[in-house]
Parts: structure tokens; C-alpha cells; sequence
């Protein structure tokens, strides 16, 4: 297989080669084309990778492209993981959103529309650009915030858009194991999940990033009750320590960890206002020393990247965990990626009909009977030769109808307002979404984010 991979400069980009290593299995991906606009990272980038495929015969072939056009014609797939603006973008929306009292978070809330009113423009041009180019190919998407943009590109690309995160499938292996480690679910149960003939069947239902886990079956029993009936075993799990047992007792199902933005807003606010360095200017910083040191180095790139990269996992949703009373990343977790593996196990699910089973973002056609058919929901799918079909999963709990009802249609007005390029239709979706408490104050962050990012021109 051929792979584009857009965003190929990005910090990340050795995960999804570290996977592509240690797939060995027929019909692996053979290339693997890198694509940024920014030669010096391709070529930091590029370092890295040579030194972690050093004596390997088999690795992929690593090829860069600066220019979207060649570099999607004739690859099976489009990976694309980009950051419009920059890690110094989500930087200033955290400051705009402090500035005006709002929460700063990259995907929810001011940060999330900011992000995408900057982005889908780029979205859009290379969603058209596959089509002419090369129609036959399939995108995968991992740019934020992946819901907006996966469902905007649809519009373009149809079925052959699917957007993927690693928040829902992680919640479950987390909820897995902790069953598996008190022995209520059968070892080997938390490895198996998201493979084809896997025994496990996930009940997941939401939005991107806005998910609620109702269901854990093995083996057709529900083990979901025998992990809210035990406090100990929830308090395993990130999210349970995050969210506290008896909140998620109370829900009567695991809430994706970023629900913690919405559940606990005002002490999360709190904590990022507390905080030395807002995340994004903490990344901003290490990734600058990163690049800067890796170019003067590039025999120790590899070296510099997996301790930048540790860093960056052990600070992961600081402020959150600051906010839930300070708690420690467990070792797993720090380990980074997720996403890379589902898009493997998406590419050869379609391209050699090796079934598997994975948590997407997809169109939601009659599963939330409260949205329409086009609108893109995250929902356990089985993927094969046809691409990704949902499964029929409980409707979205009580509790989170009204809340999932209220962001879909922000993220459909801010996909509106980019197509119509109005700045009426952006102040909309801003004043409209749950985490932002006003049309004044909606209005405002648009003002001071059209003054910081030149992208936003377009808005009139």
C-alpha cells in the first residue's frame, strides 16, 4: 500500500511509523509520503525515521512532498493530520479565551470553533484535491476538530472519508483492564479489542471528543454493571479518577475524558488560570527547543523525540487532573498514540477485507433519530473491503441529548459559516455553543481572534 500522511513535519509522525514497522503482515504499507509545507520539518522528520528504520529492509520507503497534488496521486490512502496555524495558533486561542474568561481547550468550546473556522478552508481544498486527482483514494482523518472535518469533507468525498480518534477506543481498553485485572472479564479480553473476531462489543455513542461507554459485552453478557458496582475498579481507569465514581455512577456509563470540560467547566477554567503555562504554550515551547536542537543534531533526533515526546504524555490534560484533585498518568498511557493503529486497522481493513472493529466517525444516518442522516457521530463500526458500517448501539443517554443536539448544530453552523465565509454565521455557532455564555463575549473572542490569525481574512 501507499500512503500520504498530510501534516508529514508534525511531532506525532513517528508514531504512525512506529506502527507501520512493526506491521509485517502481506500487503503492509511499502511508502510512506510525508507532506508539509514546511521543508525544514520534513527533513527533521525524515532524520528521525531513517534512524528508526536503520537496518530494516522491509520499512516503508520515505518519500517528501511539499506539493498536495503529486503527493495524493496514486497512494491508496490520505492520512491527514494537520494544525492550521500551528501549535503557536491553539497558543493564542488559549490566550483569546483567557482574555475573555472562556475555557482555552484546543477542540471544545472558543478553541474548537477557532480552530476549525482556521482549518477547514485547508480541509475543504484537499478534500477537491482528492477527488480531481485521485477519486479512487480514501481519507483518513485525524485533523481536529475531526468531527467538523470529517463531516464538512464527506460533503466532497462521500463514504470515503473516515475520521478517527483515540479517546473512545483507549476509554475502553482502560475499562477492559480494569475488568481483566480483578478477573471479570477474560485475560487476553483488553488485546483483542478492535479485532475482527474479537469477543468484545462496545455500546459507544456520541460526537467526536463528546462520547458516552454504556456498554462492555464479552462473550454476550454486559459487564458494564460489574464495573459501576465497584468504585475500586472505576478509580482504575483515567476517566474514573478524572470524573470520580460516583459521578460516573450517577451517569450509569463512562463519559469520554473530554466531558470533563463540560462537567466540571468552572473548576477547569480555574486551573488553567492557576496554571504557569497554558498547554498549548507549553507545547509550543518544547516542540520550538525540539526542532531547533534536532536541527543542529540530527544523529540525536530520534534520541530528542522520544524524550520530548515522554514529556508531552506524562502533561497530558494537566489542568484537568489538576482540577480533579492531582492524579498521575498510568504508565499505558504514556506510551502515546492509538490513532496510528486504527488507521492501519482501517487500511487493511478496506484494502485486503480484514474486517475490524473500531470506534469512528461516520455518517450518522437513522442511529440518533434527533440529527440528520448527513451529520458525522462516533459510533463502533465494522470495517471491511466496503469501508466502515455502524453498528446499532443504545440511543445517546437522556443526560447528553440535549447537549449532543446543542454541539452538532455549532458544528454545523461553524462548517456554514466557513462555505458562506460569514462572520454573522461564526459569532452563531460561537454564542450558541454550551461552553461560551453569551453573544458579547462571542463576539469579542471572533474580534480578537480575526485580529491574531490572517486566516480568518476571509470572514465578512
Amino acid at each position: 500500500m501507499k500512503l500520504a500522511l498530510l501534516g508529514g513535519g508534525g511531532f506525532r509522525v513517528p508514531l504512525v511509523f512506529r506502527t507501520l514497522l512493526a506491521d509485517t503482515s502481506p500487503g503492509r504499507v511499502t511508502e510512506l509520503r510525508l507532506v508539509d509545507t514546511d521543508p525544514a520539518r520534513l527533513r527533521t522528520m525524515s532524520s528521525i525515521l531513517e534512524t528508526m528504520s536503520a537496518g530494516r529492509a522491509d520499512a516503508p520507503r520515505i518519500l517528501l512532498f511539499t506539493d498536495l497534488r503529486e503527493a495524493v496521486r496514486g497512494v491508496d490512502f490520505v492520512f491527514s493530520a494537520l494544525r492550521v496555524g500551528g501549535t503557536r495558533g491553539r497558543a493564542l486561542d488559549e490566550q483569546i479565551a483567557q482574555q475573555v474568561g472562556l475555557l482555552g481547550q484546543e477542540t471544545t468550546g472558543f478553541g474548537g470553533i477557532s480552530y476549525a473556522l482556521r482549518g477547514l478552508p485547508t480541509a475543504l481544498d484537499i478534500a477537491r484535491t482528492i477527488a480531481e486527482v485521485n477519486p479512487e483514494a480514501w481519507l483518513i482523518n485525524f485533523t481536529n476538530p475531526a468531527g467538523i472535518v470529517t463531516e464538512a469533507s464527506r460533503a466532497i468525498l462521500g463514504d470515503r472519508v473516515i475520521g478517527i480518534c483515540d479517546s473512545p477506543i483507549g476509554l475502553a481498553r482502560r475499562a477492559l483492564g480494569a475488568l481483566e485485572s480483578a478477573g471479570l472479564a477474560p485475560a487476553g479480553t483488553t488485546a483483542a479489542t478492535g479485532l475482527g473476531d474479537s469477543p468484545v462489543r462496545l455500546d459507544y455513542i456520541g460526537l467526536n471528543h463528546l462520547g458516552w461507554l454504556q456498554g462492555l459485552e464479552v462473550d454476550g453478557t454486559d459487564l458494564m454493571p460489574a464495573l459501576l458496582a465497584r468504585p475500586d475498579l472505576l478509580e482504575r481507569t483515567e476517566e474514573g479518577r478524572l470524573f470520580g465514581a460516583d459521578w460516573v455512577r450517577t451517569l450509569g456509563c463512562l463519559p469520554n475524558e473530554y466531558l470533563h470540560y463540560y462537567y466540571f467547566a468552572r473548576e477547569t477554567v480555574a486551573a488553567d488560570a492557576d496554571a504557569d503555562l497554558t498547554r498549548g504554550r507549553f507545547l509550543l515551547g518544547q516542540q520550538d527547543a525540539f526542532f531547533t536542537e534536532a536541527a543542529g543534531s540530527p544523529e540525536r533526533a530520534a534520541e530528542l523525540w522520544e524524550a520530548t515526546r515522554r514529556r508531552r504524555e506524562e502533561t497530558y490534560m494537566a489542568t484537568n487532573r489538576e482540577a480533579a484533585g492531582g492524579m498521575e498518568r498510568d504508565e499505558a498511557d504514556l506510551e502515546s498514540g492509538g490513532y496510528d493503529k486504527v488507521a492501519l486497522a482501517i487500511m487493511h481493513a478496506i484494502a485486503h477485507d480484514r474486517p475490524a472493529q473500531l470506534i469512528l466517525n461516520v455518517a450518522n444516518g437513522s442511529q440518533v433519530d434527533f440529527l440528520p442522516p448527513d451529520a458525522v457521530i462516533e459510533v463502533p463500526c465494522t470495517v471491511d473491503a466496503n469501508g466502515a458500517t455502524a453498528h446499532q448501539v443504545s440511543p445517546v443517554p437522556v443526560h447528553g441529548r440535549g447537549l449532543v443536539h446543542t454541539v452538532k448544530t455549532v458544528e454545523r453552523t461553524v462548517i456554514a459559516a466557513v462555505q458562506e465565509r460569514s462572520r454573522d454565521l461564526a459569532v452563531e455557532a460561537l454564542a450558541l455553543h454550551p461552553l461560551i455564555d453569551g453573544v458579547g463575549v462571542a463576539r469579542k473572542a471572533l474580534a480578537l481572534a480575526e485580529d491574531a490569525f490572517p486566516e480568518l481574512a476571509y470572514l465578512r
